[in-house]
């Protein structure tokens, strides 16, 4: 298939979930995770239809940034990001969805208001306390959101994970499930009248169907839209 062929196959599977559980598709964003993809093939993929990238690492994100190939969609910072690079991200992308630890948060906050300004965050849940990937753990989130909600160059906008790799395919629902119940639980004792929080980001190329089922709000699909990574 061709790029845009996959881009509405993805969609039209994003719209199938959402329907089958009384959810308006149109609540459902894609994003490209163009990990490994070079300027052209994002620029293809805007031209396809998308219209928020994500990517995993800083030296891609400010390589791409340079060539102008996220021109026409949202750029968002999906990977790991280190303290020493916070400079490269902070104020270039329009969301950094990967916020993990009290550490980061300080750094981001920081040096945003050495720019004077306000960046959009997603907090980062390790939701199956897996020692290979950061986060706070589930317990830790509520008090990580209120942190953040106190820091005036940080706007706290939801929450993102990534769960276990699954075996077999449904084995992810109780994670995105339990995910989607500290999102909730954020909003409520929050207090969001400013309607900030509203990004729920889960559901990756092999279970982002079960990820909209369970209430996701924004999907990463990279082989999915694109092929295996080179």
């Amino acid at each position: 298939m061709e790029l845009r062929e996959r881009v509405e196959a993805v969609r039209a599977q994003i719209a199938a979930a959402a329907l089958e559980v009384g959810r308006d598709p149109a609540e459902i964003t894609l994003e490209a995770a163009t990990k490994t993809r070079d300027a052209d093939t994002v620029r293809a993929a805007i031209a396809a239809g998308i219209t928020v990238c994500g990517e995993n690492r800083v030296q891609e994100l400010t390589q791409k940034l340079d060539q102008f190939a996220y021109d026409g969609a949202e750029v968002h910072f999906i990977g790991h990001l280190q303290t020493n690079k916070i400079s490269k991200v902070v104020g270039r992308v329009d969301l950094i969805e990967s916020v993990g630890s009290q550490h980061l948060l300080e750094g981001i906050d920081a040096y945003a208001a050495k720019l004077d300004l306000v960046q959009d965050i997603l907090l980062e849940v390790n939701i199956a306390a897996e020692e290979s990937k950061s986060g706070f753990l589930p317990q830790e989130l509520l008090s990580a959101a209120e942190m953040a909600l106190k820091m005036p160059h940080i706007r706290l906008r939801g929450v993102m994970a990534i769960p276990p790799v699954a075996q077999h395919l449904g084995d992810n629902r109780k994670f995105f499930h339990k995910i989607r119940e500290l999102y909730v639980d954020i909003i409520q004792k929050m207090g969001d009248n400013k309607g900030n929080i509203t990004c729920l980001s889960m559901g990756m190329s092999q279970d982002y169907a079960d990820a909209v089922r369970e209430g996701s709000t924004l999907v990463r699909v990279g082989t999915g839209l694109f092929g295996p990574r080179v």
